[in-house]
């Protein structure tokens, strides 16, 4: 699907933040976390091809550098699974990729942890049901609807965003590819924050291309 680039003739007031997700092994963390990207993420989700299972390492999430901010990424879990896992990992944020409820969010809110919440966007959807989750969180991401809460690897039409009218920032999602970057960089659309790399730069699941990902990173601040 070619995603249109709605005022694309303007730049935005500030370069789009970056966020890799979908990682597990340790020396491809390292080497992700070696581009200077401003997020990581890691998937706790079991349904997921990107899970990390009990395979990451602990330790060498905490030696990050310390502009790489590190959110967990749950889906439908308890607000004690995730508080204990954010104690464990050192997660700066976390994101919330189910149902999880507006009263869910002020939980984690009120323990001091950033909340990303999630949603999968299509033609019918209702920004107006955002309106509860606006006081918890501290940013939204807008993925393409799919099978899986997120990794479907496709984009959405972004024009869905032209009329934006919340004042929650928010992370773009979905099937972002090399393709997109020069569109992504020339975008303009109220409260896009970042941009979620995932899929489009794997050799296989979980494993990113640190080289594919550096022409990116490097596209997007140039």
């Amino acid at each position: 699907m070619t995603t249109p680039a709605p005022n694309s003739s303007r730049k935005p007031a500030a370069p789009l933040f970056i966020k890799v997700c979908g990682m597990r092994e340790p020396a491809n963390i390292a080497a992700v976390a070696a581009l200077q990207p401003d997020f990581l993420g890691f998937i706790f989700y079991p349904k997921s091809k990107r899970f990390v299972a009990d395979g990451l390492d602990a330790a060498l999430l905490q030696r990050l550098p310390a502009g790489c901010r590190k959110v967990g990424v749950f889906v439908n879990e308890t607000t004690a699974v995730i508080k204990e896992q954010v104690v464990r990992f050192g997660f700066e944020l976390v994101q919330l990729h189910g149902h999880e409820t507006p009263q869910q969010c002020a939980e984690l809110q009120a323990a001091g942890i950033r909340v990303i919440k999630a949603f999968a966007l299509d033609s019918a959807f209702d920004f107006d049901t955002l309106t509860p989750y606006v006081p918890y969180c501290a940013f939204f991401l807008f993925d393409t609807k799919g099978e899986q809460p997120g990794g479907n690897g496709t984009t959405f039409d972004w024009q869905l965003l032209r009329d934006y009218p919340l004042p929650t920032p928010y992370f773009l999602a979905g099937g972002l590819g090399e393709q997109h970057a020069q569109t992504l960089k020339t975008l303009h659309l109220p409260g896009l924050y970042a941009v979620d790399l995932n899929s489009g730069f794997e050799t296989t699941p979980g494993l990113k291309d640190a080289p594919k990902l550096a022409q990116m990173l490097a596209r997007l601040r140039s």
